[in-house]
This record gives structure tokens, C-alpha cells and sequence, in this order.
């Protein structure tokens, strides 16, 4: 019984920030506490510092790391993990220092991304960024070196790669991008097949933990994995969802993104933000009832700016509205719509946006097709276009919505 106690006990970490005034470090370490709780650890306390920028050997200066290693000395902490991006030098001198294994934010979210995988291209995309993010801490025969003992910080890659020489490393770094590769130029080719068909897509991005996987699954049942932590979804979905027009578009869930999200991070996963990027409407999902909600907002539009998607319409979309105290704090955008997607309130609503701003226009006919003209529901039918039809004395009766290339054939047979 005592083992089986054991073995369920939450790693504890301790968690250490620098204030710097660049950024609103509260908010960034709030963040990071859900990160570690998100990787499975237990965030046991966290130490800030003001200062004017990081100190070049121990990020946090030689005080403030004695106070380190007493408080992890006395709380039996098991790893450091500091909110901002650590040298190789730093996380050796914090180690030897404290001899308290050290990670920094890069290497958690990595790490997190590794837990969270799902499909071979998400596996292959995170052993990519970590071995890339690695390869420089490779050195010397330090604490970083020793992943043994296993836990947060230490999945993906696994002891073997990780000890090996560079030269391997870099063989393997080459063959994940060929994979990588040949993997992108597959998606290219659906998306292109998808543009050629007509098919119209509609991409759900926003912050993580924002509900989109909970949206996809009250929209289309997909069946994605929804739970209250960051980066739950990391793969993207794709589902077909019917319009109460009649209309079908294909929804695609993305993974979610944070602040400060490193540069290479979103290299790493670029060719499935493109998804977002190559998508006719874009839903920019936010937790409504978060008090950063408008940084969360900040945070996908600059990055959609980045991916080139200006042009597209993009509607602002605050869920968890159930949780939000007063309604009317929250902006009114004429844009936006509210909703709770795990109730599936205000959902009408959002089917109307997405409708407004579909790339194709539509128009409602009432038909009446003459018997030797019956091929013509055939056509409306594959164009998904067919809503209604009955057979009368007169010819055969029929509702249609139809995409403009095609009214030119219904027309002659539409009828008030």
C-alpha cells in the first residue's frame, strides 16, 4: 500500500521568475503554475525578483539562489523550473548550486507537448524542437546530462538520444525534418484537393484552454479530447459540420497557444497552424471568463498577423460566458458572439456568423423540375445543395440552396 502511495506522488517543483518590466511577469507566472500542473507536477511555491535583467550565471543572482537551495533543502523539491529561457551555462551553475534539477519555460512546454502528442506527425514535430533545443545543452557532464531518475522536463526523445553524440543528433534532426517534409507536401495536397472541391474551411485558434476542443465536440461530435489543462489538443482535427442553411463546411481544431511562446516553438508547429492560416473563416476563441482574456486575444491576432491572415474574416468568439459576472463588461463588438460551448448556449448565433461570412453566396430557390429535367437534382444533390424534393403531378418539387456558378441552371426552373 505504502509503494502504490508512493508511486501516485506528484513531483514538486518550485517555481522562479525575474521581473524585469517587459512583460507582466504575474500574469506570465500564474501561467507557468498551470503549465507545471499541466505536465503532471505540483507547483509548490513560487520566488520572483526584480531586477534589471537577468544575471548572466544564475539568471536570478547568487543571493536570491542561496534562498533557492534552502527552500528546496527544506520542501523536498524535486525540480527548479524558471519562467523564462535559460542558458546551458545557467542551468549547469543553477544546478551545481542547488543540486536541484533545473528546467526553464521552453523545456516545460516541450515537455508538455510530448505528453500530449497524439498522432505521428504531432510526435515527430515535438522530438524535432526538443532535439533542436537540446543540441546546445549536450555539454560537459552536468546535471542536465542525467535523465535517469525520469519526470517533468525528461519526456520525448528518451535517455538514449539524448546521451548519444551530436553527430547522431544531428542525423536524426535531418531525417525528422525529411518526414516532416514529406508529411507537409501531403496536407498541401488535401488542402489543395479541399480548395478544388470547394470545400470551405473554418478554423477554431485562440488560447489554450479556451474551449475549442469543447466547441469542436458540441458543433461536430468529434470526439477531441477536452479537459481543463493547457495544451490539451496538440494534433489537429478536421470535421464536417452542417449549417442550418443547408450549407457544409469542414471545422479544424488547432492547438492552443500561449504568451511568449518561443519563436522555434512555433516553428515547429507552423505547417499545422497553417491549417488556421489556409482556412476561409477563422473563430478566435476566448476563456471569457479569464481576467486576460483581451492579452489572449492580443496573442492569436498577432499571430495570425505573422501567418498572413489579415484578409480573412476572423470573428471573435467569448466562450465560458456562464462564468462571466456581469455580461456587459465584456466588449461590444459587433463582430463577436458569445457563447457557452459546454452547454451549447448562443450556438444559433455563432451558425449565423459563420454563415455571414461564408466565401460563397448562396440563394434559396423553390424549384419546380420538369421529369425529363430530373438530372438536374443529381447535380444539386453532389453540390450538397439539395434540401427538400418531392414528386407532384406537375414536375418534381424541390428547396435548394445554391452557390452562385449554379443559378444559372436553376433559375429557369425557380418558382415564387
Amino acid at each position: 500500500m505504502e509503494m502504490h502511495e508512493n508511486a501516485q506522488k506528484l513531483q514538486k517543483a518550485l517555481l522562479v521568475g525575474i521581473d524585469t518590466g517587459e512583460y507582466d511577469a504575474e500574469g506570465s507566472m500564474e501561467e507557468l503554475r498551470e503549465l507545471v500542473k499541466s505536465s503532471g507536477a505540483e507547483p509548490a511555491a513560487i520566488m520572483m525578483q526584480k531586477r534589471d535583467k537577468p544575471d548572466g550565471a544564475t539568471c536570478v543572482g547568487s543571493g536570491r539562489i542561496e534562498e533557492i537551495r534552502e527552500f528546496c533543502e527544506q520542501n523536498d523539491i524535486d525540480f527548479i523550473v524558471f519562467d523564462t529561457e535559460l542558458s546551458p551555462t545557467q542551468i549547469r551553475n543553477i544546478e551545481d548550486a542547488t543540486n536541484v534539477r533545473t528546467i526553464d519555460r521552453t523545456m516545460l512546454i516541450l515537455d508538455i507537448f510530448a505528453l500530449r502528442a497524439r498522432t505521428n506527425e504531432g510526435k515527430l514535430q515535438v522530438e524535432l524542437a526538443q532535439l533542436k533545443y537540446l543540441m546546445p545543452r549536450l555539454t560537459g557532464k552536468g546535471r542536465e546530462m542525467s535523465r535517469l531518475g525520469g519526470g517533468v522536463g525528461t519526456r520525448g526523445p528518451g535517455e538514449t538520444k539524448l546521451e548519444t553524440d551530436k553527430r547522431h543528433i544531428r542525423r536524426r534532426i535531418e531525417y525528422l525534418k525529411n518526414a516532416l517534409s514529406e508529411m507537409t507536401e501531403r496536407r498541401d495536397r488535401r488542402r489543395e484537393k479541399r480548395r478544388k472541391d470547394g470545400v470551405v474551411t473554418v478554423a477554431i485558434v485562440g488560447y489554450t484552454n479556451a474551449g475549442k476542443s469543447t466547441l469542436m465536440n458540441t458543433l461536430t461530435q468529434a470526439g477531441v479530447l477536452s479537459e481543463d489543462k493547457l495544451f490539451a489538443t496538440l494534433d489537429p482535427t478536421s470535421r464536417a459540420l452542417r449549417l442550418p442553411c443547408g450549407f457544409s463546411v469542414m471545422m479544424i481544431d488547432t492547438v492552443g497557444l500561449v504568451r511568449r511562446l518561443p519563436h522555434h516553438l512555433v516553428e515547429a508547429f507552423r505547417s499545422t497552424l497553417e491549417e488556421a492560416a489556409e482556412a476561409d473563416i477563422i473563430l478566435n476563441v476566448c476563456d471569457a471568463s479569464s481576467e486576460e482574456y483581451r492579452l489572449h486575444l492580443e496573442v492569436t491576432e498577432t499571430l495570425l498577423r505573422e501567418l498572413g491572415c489579415t484578409e480573412k474574416p476572423i470573428i471573435p468568439v467569448f466562450n465560458k460566458c456562464d462564468l462571466v459576472s456581469d455580461p456587459d463588461d465584456l466588449p461590444r463588438d459587433k463582430e463577436a458572439v458569445r457563447i457557452c460551448a459546454k452547454y451549447a448556449k448562443g450556438i444559433d448565433e455563432l451558425l449565423a456568423a459563420i454563415e455571414d461570412n461564408l466565401p460563397v453566396k448562396l440563394k434559396a430557390f423553390k424549384l419546380l423540375i420538369p421529369f425529363d429535367k430530373a438530372g438536374l437534382l443529381s447535380v444539386l444533390r453532389s453540390a450538397g445543395a439539395l434540401r427538400s424534393e418531392e414528386y407532384t403531378a406537375e414536375g418534381i418539387a424541390a428547396e435548394a440552396l445554391v452557390e452562385e456558378p449554379l443559378w444559372h441552371k436553376v433559375e429557369p426552373y425557380s418558382v415564387k
